[in-house]
């Protein structure tokens, strides 16, 4: 019966090539709306967690109560040792010491004066000795002039900062901050290239030099702000990552204001709010889509019943019964649903592989953003966007075959004759 069933439709163009057109194109679209909402959430996060919060950070009890103000004299002591245990507690996850600061940038005259000055945020990241940094900022990349950091006393400026204090690769500028200990600190750097990120909270100043360079400018010697940790999947996992910070702080739990406290990335700021709301509004968004392709696609299975009508009459007219006739309908629709939501996975899977691996460029509309959004928006094939277009596909087309098809039970066959003749 199956097998008599589909020689049927690959034999009857009219009665399955338009439904399953119909069919794959929903199916396409719900797959790849899926994925693109799922991209774009997602690099979000990712690009606040590699730029801020890191999947999972460790900082003291006291240094996470104001971490908005980089409070360094309140910074992690002995770090290396931290680092080692964090290391070994936690094998799937990388762990990287950062010093996040702020402070004025002066560059001198040939004279030695002050020539020009600018506030700066900046960044003490392990850039010479561990490649890590340089590929989690994708550095390399947003390179403009110059080079990376090789060698001690190598810094990099924002792009337009480096514009508008006049300054070159090679030419030498100043930082002034404040110590750990609270006294001033004065440490000369050599401008080794200029960076822009496309965001303008990174663009409008910003210093990144390395780890080393700052402990020493800042008097932190085995010492760090914070240490991010960033899950080897490359993925932000909420409940893992919540899981992970659990287990840490029960096992360093203490009442010193000094004593290590990991905070997942949904603990920091803000970011909790944006985490919950990117996980509803992408399965609300997709429930939508997925409910307005089902009404389509239950609409073409209700029109492709319909449309059938003087069949199903000569059917019966011919001797078959009406549960015969109604099981096969459905049957019909069962595979033109599965054809069309195969064909419309792949269809869907493959131009989300293509935003996924090329990106769409939106830099042009993202000047004088505040916010840090990724610049490039790219879709991300998860498992979900394997089966998720099965469900308008095969469900919403067997439905809409199930409705028409009742009134197959409505049909009289002594009026049958009298309808075909006419």
């Amino acid at each position: 019966m199956i097998k008599f069933l589909i020689k049927g439709l690959l034999r009857d163009k009219s009665r399955s090539r338009l439904p399953i057109m119909v069919v794959a194109i929903g199916v396409t679209l719900t797959v790849f709306m899926h994925a693109y909402i799922t991209g774009f959430m997602g690099d979000t996060i990712e690009m606040n967690a590699r730029f801020t919060t890191g999947h999972a950070k460790v900082m003291t009890r006291a240094y996470a109560e104001d971490a908005s103000l980089l409070p360094n004299d309140l910074a992690l002591m002995q770090i290396e040792e931290l680092l080692d245990s964090l290391r070994s507690l936690y094998p799937d996850m990388s762990w990287s010491p950062r010093i996040q600061f702020g402070g004025l940038i002066d560059v001198p005259d040939s004279a030695g004066e002050t020539r020009s000055q600018g506030t700066a945020i900046g960044w003490g990241l392990e850039l010479i000795a561990n490649q890590d940094e340089l590929n989690r900022l994708d550095l390399q990349k947003a390179l403009r002039s110059g080079h990376l950091p090789r060698k001690s006393g190598d810094a990099l400026l924002s792009n337009s900062f480096a514009g508008k204090l006049g300054i070159a690769p090679g030419d030498e500028f100043t930082l002034i901050s404040s110590t750990m200990n609270g006294g001033m600190a004065m440490y000369n750097f050599r401008l080794s290239g200029t960076v822009h990120f496309g965001v303008e909270i990174m663009d409008r100043g910003s210093i990144i030099a390395d780890l080393k360079d700052v402990q020493l400018a800042l008097e932190m010697e085995n010492a760090a702000g914070e240490i991010t940790g960033f899950s080897n999947t490359g993925f932000y996992d909420n409940n893992q990552a919540e899981k992970l910070s659990d287990s840490f702080n029960s096992k360093f739990k203490t009442d010193d204001e000094f004593s290590p406290v990991m905070l997942s990335l949904s603990q920091q700021g803000n970011m909790g709010q944006y985490v919950q709301m990117s996980e509803v509004w992408s399965a609300y968004v997709s429930l939508i889509f997925i409910f307005a392709m089902s009404l389509v696609l239950w609409n073409a299975g209700l029109l492709g019943g319909l449309r059938r009508y003087g069949e199903v009459g000569i059917r019966l007219a011919m001797g078959e019964s009406k549960g015969h006739v109604y099981r096969s309908m459905i049957a019909e629709s069962v595979f033109i649903g599965i054809a069309g939501s195969v064909t419309g996975t792949a269809a869907g899977l493959g131009f989300a592989w293509l935003l996924q691996t090329y990106g769409l460029d939106i830099s042009g509309m993202m000047q004088g953003a505040s916010l840090m959004m990724p610049t490039i928006i790219k879709a991300r094939i998860t498992p979900t966007d394997f089966y998720i277009g099965f469900f308008p596909g095969v469900i919403s087309t067997v439905i809409g075959t199930l409705l028409s098809g009742i009134g197959i039970y409505r049909r009289q066959t002594a009026k049958l004759f009298k309808e075909l003749e006419a």
